[in-house]
């Protein structure tokens, strides 16, 4: 019997670069349909048993569960956008104390300035007002585009919530499809992997929202008996940016320091830095691997990088969306012989025990469309 014929190294590398960059290109193109897309997916995988809930204990049709699940989300979201937007009005009583904090802070720079390098403050102060008029000149544009990318993110919301409520709807028809496409000697492995991210990511979403609760709580009540003023609106400002990682939480300390800059002055600066890092430290060394660090294990150095990939290629949605994508690939390529490399490249170095195929779970979650096979 001939031995199979394999393809030659180099083949195989022009054929994954070229399919690295059909994927890319497809995803800058297709950013507006994939991006609430991917969110949908995200969103419907953390409401399925709420849905099932409802349809299977309280005994609602499938499209009443599936609304109400995404009300109970939009409510919950709208809940915490009131917390932080009342904590912001509240800040906004302190306009005129911001205003002559910066001026001062303006002035000291000045003077800084003026004696390290010699220029005069006269001198600076022509520098700013060309600015500023130039400023102003492109200031119509400028509104323009922050109510066009304001109105794009509304709809994107839009968007997002139709999809959770169809995907929601429309599971069993969606998984039956998946099922479909590949040969039936294959079915375990379908019912495996869609269990697998069923499972993982709703673990993953879950634990990181208990990782965000316990980062908000903590930070506030360190900023509160240090008496920062807005310690509320600072630990939420750090639990939601930490979601984001290793640049949320360089973003929130810098958006600490300026409102702690504003109402407090420079005195407390350090303590606000130095709180919001050692939290940081304490999440990262032990909550984070604690809570999430269990449920997608998944190497720094691909984490790092795909959120900068991400973040090139949709923007800040990139960011959050990067690690669940990534986790996603790992899952289907630990499933897939010619793909494990892939996995391996993906994980860590700690051995990773795989856990049987979850087809239990999948009938239980309401999936059971088909008899998928046992696996021998």
């Amino acid at each position: 019997m001939a031995a199979t014929r394999q393809n030659p190294f180099y083949t195989k590398l022009a054929m994954v670069l070229i399919s690295l960059i059909a994927l890319f290109y497809i995803a800058v193109l297709g950013k507006t349909v994939l991006v609430p897309l991917t969110f949908g997916l995200l969103f419907s995988v953390m409401l399925l048993p709420l849905a099932n809930f409802f349809e299977r204990k309280v005994h609602f049709p499938r499209s009443l569960a599936s609304l109400l699940s995404v009300l109970i989300l939009v409510s919950s979201l709208a809940a915490l956008l009131y917390l932080v937007g009342s904590q912001i009005t509240s800040l906004a009583d302190d306009w005129p104390q911001f205003k002559q904090q910066v001026a001062t802070g303006v002035t000291d720079v000045q003077q800084w300035i003026s004696a390290k390098f010699h220029i005069r403050i006269k001198q600076q102060m022509t520098y700013v007002n060309n600015a500023t008029s130039k400023l102003l000149e492109t200031g119509s544009s400028v509104i323009g585009n922050v109510v066009v990318s304001f109105s794009s993110v509304l709809l994107t919301l839009v968007f997002i919530l139709i999809d959770t409520f169809f995907l929601l709807y429309y599971r069993r028809l969606i998984i039956r499809f998946l099922v479909a496409v590949f040969k039936e000697e294959n079915s375990v492995i379908v019912y495996d992997v869609l269990a697998q991210i069923q499972s993982r990511i709703r673990q993953y979403i879950l634990g990181l929202l208990l990782e965000m609760a316990i980062v908000s709580v903590v930070c506030c009540l360190a900023l509160w008996i240090l008496g920062i003023k807005y310690a509320i609106l600072l630990g939420l400002i750090t639990g939601l940016f930490n979601i984001i990682p290793y640049i949320g939480i360089f973003t929130a300390t810098l958006l600490s320091t300026l409102v702690t800059f504003a109402t407090a002055g420079a005195t407390k600066l350090l303590l606000v830095i130095a709180t919001i890092l050692g939290i940081h430290l304490i999440d990262s060394n032990v909550l984070l691997p604690l809570i999430v660090g269990s449920k997608v294990r998944i190497n720094a150095f691909i984490t790092v990088l795909g959120v900068i990939i991400g973040e090139s290629i949709w923007g800040i949605p990139g960011t959050f969306l990067a690690i669940p994508i990534i986790a996603i690939a790992k899952i289907v390529f630990d499933r897939i012989e010619p793909l494990k490399p892939w996995g391996y490249l993906f994980g860590d170095e700690r051995d990773e025990k795989e856990p049987p195929p979850l087809k239990e779970e999948i009938v239980e979650q309401g999936h059971d469309v088909t008899n998928a096979p046992e696996k021998k």
